[in-house]
């Protein structure tokens, strides 16, 4: 029988699991101590990396984070020019490793909400395209979205559909040594429980949640980001949380760094900057503060 996620998992914690075995989708095993890596995504230069005022590109945005002593960088998938053939993402991937520079993962602005069609088949093929490029990268993850639920339509059948679109990606990304990284993201992912569900029906090792720090906007942002940090494969900070119905606070940057080590989360911790200071003045004062939480 082909393994899937929950004998792969299984079978780490309960040693003699058989791959036959049934029982609901567990957490990723982890058993020993939390490992943490330093990252930055490429969306926090945003306005330097597109647009009338660009002044960077994706090399330069690499030498940034090199000057900043950090582990890894995260290009966003935004940020590569449109006709941007393999050889440049090889020539990414260089430039980083000489720089002493993982490339920690990518990302891709999918929808899997949409019916069957023409519009579907753009956004399967657009995953698959971003899995190749983050195999030509080594990168070992990207971060997806799930979308919003079209006018007209439920959320039962948008969760269906997601559901589907998303099996169909992982079992193309598995084939590439490639994980597929579920953001909570808003729309049909607003809630740990709307993520969860996805994340159980597809049932795979090669996938996971995205965990964003900043994206769930409830009465307690913080109780919800544990419940998903069992599942997380990736992790994108942000400076800001926002509960409901309140203005942005700035984020306990110690609390989440707590949180993940004592769930025993190993991986990148990727700062996503979105707060309205100077990035090129507030990024370096953020990351020496991670840094010295990380360790």
């Amino acid at each position: 029988m082909p393994l899937n996620r929950r004998s792969f998992l299984g079978s780490i914690a309960l040693g003699a699991a058989s791959a036959s075995t049934s029982f609901a989708i567990e957490p990723i095993a982890r058993i020993r101590p939390s490992h943490l890596k330093l990252s930055i995504a490429a969306y926090s230069y945003r306005q330097f990396l597109q647009g009338q005022k660009q002044s960077m590109d994706l090399f330069d945005f690499a030498n940034l984070a090199a000057d900043m002593g950090l582990d890894a960088i995260e290009p966003t998938s935004y940020y590569f020019p449109v006709d941007a053939g393999m050889d440049y993402f090889y020539k990414l991937q260089r430039h980083a490793f000489l720089l002493g520079l993982d490339i920690s993962g990518t990302s891709v602005g999918n929808n899997f909400c949409v019916p069957v069609g023409p519009i579907r088949e753009k956004n399967l093929q657009l995953v698959r395209d971003w899995v190749d490029r983050a195999a030509a990268l080594q990168a070992p993850v990207i971060r997806i979205f799930a979308g919003n639920v079209p006018k007209g339509d439920d959320e039962r059948v948008a969760v269906e559909r997601t559901i589907e679109c998303i099996k169909q990606s992982v079992e193309y990304a598995g084939k590439k040594g490639v994980i597929l990284a579920l953001e909570n993201h808003g729309g049909i992912t607003a809630t740990p429980d709307q993520l969860l569900k996805l994340v159980k029906a597809v049932d795979s090792p090669w996938f996971g949640v995205n965990l964003d720090t900043g994206n769930f906007h409830t009465d307690d942002p913080y109780g919800d980001l544990a419940k998903l940090v069992p599942y997380a494969v990736n992790v994108q900070v942000k400076t800001e949380i926002s509960r409901r119905g309140q203005k942005k606070e700035p984020a306990d940057l110690a609390k989440f760094i707590e949180m993940l080590r004592k769930s025993r989360y190993s991986g990148y911790v990727v700062l996503e900057y979105e707060a309205p200071e100077d990035p090129i003045k507030a990024i370096p004062e953020h990351i020496k503060t991670l840094r010295k939480l990380i360790g």
